[in-house]
């Protein structure tokens, strides 16, 4: 059989994923401070895209009518008085921002030359490790307890507690195991009660030792039945210290006033909020969906460089700035289309769940992708894309647009399909209603759950329970 070389037609379908679609589908997946960022990095690579800036308007204070002069003209107001103001010397504003006023008198004394500027009032909010250097720095320490005591603030998590063993500290900083113990004790003396423990427990029984507690029915039962005491076994509790039920159920409201996690008051991490990309807002019978372009660039080409096309260049010079000016309008074009998709998603998700945003999380239906996909006449990728890390502000609150996609979880007696979100609601709600000394069990929540004609199972109940983060019969107990 030989081998030969031929050419035929053949006429096939297949997906092509341009550039114009490959860059909409990227931008329709961020959320809004992606966007932003991705808009910021795209305008310093690309010269021909610019921000449409707002035209410069004058603001003019109105004048009353009898200020204003002959011929209708308007005075012109904070005209500088004087007999030469253009004489006049320049502030220098430097010097006038650094000039502190706390020996201010009315004897107008001057301030000393060394007087601190208010720029050296500029701090950070001190964190628990700096809070404890500060601590350490009143002790008369030697430099080599000094390296002990920093090499145990440097391994102190976020609560507080240390993550390294007496052997670590032993090994790092070349000292030995009674050097290393004295200096744990010594930093565990410091503010706040309980830093350096290795466990809740230990924390907890230097917060006792603080108190003068140590040797109390509350250190009694830290120390030996604090696994009882996690699981409110109370009854176990009273039967093995031979105390009576009033004495350790006053034990364990006092160390339930304890703080387990001592460092949690001084962490510095910045609050994380979010931000809405969509707001839902009712104007009178109607919803109305309105995007949060706020800081959101309007873009548009630069003037400038589009005339530039048309003079004399080089032929490198017009190729790459024909490609920057495609490259701009496939983005403009794309942020379009993903600013109008996230708003027909939601328009369509309002038509779904009017009962939600009217009455609240108790009135969710199930919703599939599908649904909302058919009625936009988009892909199924395309509204999972526009409701990816997205979050909309509605009047029942700020919430992911994924939480309006959910399944039926169960069916009501007549036929009305329920999702897990209301089940969870009306969850919550015999808990709240329970009688602490007789919370309900999973169980029993789920015969309440039948009486209103919702058959669900008891572990079902008692995943959504978890996911709600209500804890098991036991631990909402309160004798």
């Amino acid at each position: 059989m030989s081998l030969e070389l031929r050419q035929h037609l053949k006429l096939a379908q297949k997906l092509l994923m341009t550039q114009q679609l490959q860059q909409a589908i990227k931008l329709l997946q961020l959320n809004r401070l992606e966007l932003l960022g991705a808009l910021q990095a795209e305008m310093e690579q690309n010269p021909l895209l610019e921000e449409v800036q707002p035209e410069d308007s004058g603001l003019v204070e109105m004048q009353p009518a009898e200020e204003i002069g002959e011929g209708g003209e308007t005075p012109i107001t904070g005209r500088v008085t004087g007999d030469d103001p253009a004489a006049t010397a320049e502030v220098n504003w430097e010097d006038y921002s650094n000039n502190f006023d706390a020996d201010f008198s009315f004897a107008r004394e001057t301030p000393a030359a060394d007087a601190p500027s208010r720029l050296d009032f500029v701090s950070a909010t001190p964190n628990l490790v700096s809070f404890l250097a500060w601590q350490l720095t009143h002790l008369c320490l030697d430099e080599r307890d000094l390296d002990i005591a920093r090499f145990i603030l440097g391994n102190l998590d976020g609560h507080g507690f240390l993550d390294a063993e007496i052997a670590d500290i032993c090994q790092h900083v070349g000292c030995s195991h009674q050097e290393a113990e004295g200096m744990l004790r010594l930093v565990q003396s410091l503010d706040p009660p309980g830093v350096a423990a290795r466990s809740v427990q230990e924390s907890l029984l230097l917060q006792l030792e603080r108190k003068g507690l140590e040797d109390s029915l509350a250190g009694y039962i830290v120390t030996d039945f604090f696994e009882e005491l996690q699981n409110r076994n109370f009854a176990d509790i009273v039967r093995r210290t031979g105390s009576n039920i009033r004495e350790v159920q006053k034990a364990a409201v006092l160390i339930a006033a304890l703080n387990p996690y001592p460092g949690n008051a001084y962490s510095s991490e910045p609050v994380q909020y979010i931000t809405p990309d969509v707001y839902v807002i009712k104007v009178d019978d109607e919803f109305v969906v309105q995007l949060n372009s706020e800081d959101i660039p309007q873009l548009q080409l630069s003037v400038e460089y589009r005339e530039m096309l048309t003079a004399k260049l080089t032929a490198d010079s017009k190729e790459y700035l024909h490609n920057k000016k495609r490259n701009a309008q496939l983005l403009i074009s794309a942020l379009d289309y993903r600013q109008s998709t996230i708003c027909r998603v939601m328009e369509s998700i309002i038509r779904h769940q009017r009962e939600f945003f009217e009455k609240g999380p108790g009135f969710l239906k199930p919703l599939v992708l599908s649904d909302i996909a058919q009625d936009v006449g988009v892909h199924e990728s395309t509204v999972s894309r526009a409701a990816a890390n997205k979050y909309v502000h509605t009047p029942q609150g700020l919430y992911e647009l994924k939480y309006f996609f959910s399944t039926v979880a169960a069916e009501s007696e007549d036929g009305e399909d329920m999702t897990a979100e209301s089940i969870k609601q009306r969850l919550g709600q015999f808990v709240r209603q329970e009688n602490p000394a007789k919370p309900l069990s999973d169980g029993a929540l789920a015969e309440l759950l039948e009486k209103d004609g919702i058959k669900v199972a008891r572990r079902t109940i008692a995943k959504y329970r978890e996911q709600m983060k209500i804890p098991p019969v036991k631990h909402r107990r309160k004798n």
